[in-house]
């Protein structure tokens, strides 16, 4: 069979998943899971001549305030709580909506799934930052950086919610139009 396209915007035509809500809903699940640890526990493991430590997301955050590097702060902040729990709560709220046929704001709801998708692209950076750092500071007995547990389930959550919002089916926004006809 060949593949159809829409004769409007040019996109590949695709069958609907009858099952997308249930997979959106699991995936979002387990992306929230995962992030609590990602949270609690070390994201960067430093060892030094004299100290090891460890250093969770908001621990890093603070001293990097601690130090003056406001910018690079606020960058992390935002990468690793603003986004994430943004996210989460983005794809709470479209799976909700689109669960109750609500037909109220469709279009900024498409618009914050084409956000979310966006977003999704670009959270890993603390997980790239995390893996160059313990790349290039390898220094054997003077200074090393390691990733440290919370390092994989950040990544895992970011993942599991951008499975989460391509299993969302965009279209179940404006079936609420058809239901209401």
């Amino acid at each position: 069979m060949q593949t159809q396209y829409c004769s409007r915007c040019k996109g590949r035509l695709r069958s609907r998943d009858e099952a997308s809500l249930q997979k959106v809903w699991a995936w979002l699940l387990a992306g929230m899971i995962v992030y609590l640890p990602a949270n609690i526990y070390p994201m960067l493991l430093t060892s030094t001549l004299v100290e090891r430590s460890e250093s969770t997301i908001i621990g890093g955050v603070v001293e990097l305030l601690a130090h003056g590097s406001w910018g690079i702060a606020t960058i992390v902040f935002v990468a690793s709580v603003v986004i994430p729990v943004g996210k989460f709560m983005a794809i709470i709220y479209l799976a909700i909506s689109v669960q109750n046929r609500s037909c109220a704001n469709r279009h900024a709801r498409h618009k914050a799934y084409e956000l979310v998708e966006f977003i999704g692209r670009w959270s890993m950076i603390d997980v790239f930052v995390v893996a160059i750092l313990s790349a290039l500071v390898q220094l054997n007995t003077i200074a090393t950086i390691n990733p440290g547990i919370a390092a994989v389930s950040f990544a895992l959550s970011v993942i599991f919610t951008m499975l989460s919002a391509q299993a969302f089916d965009s279209r179940l926004i404006w079936d609420a139009d058809r239901t209401q006809q």
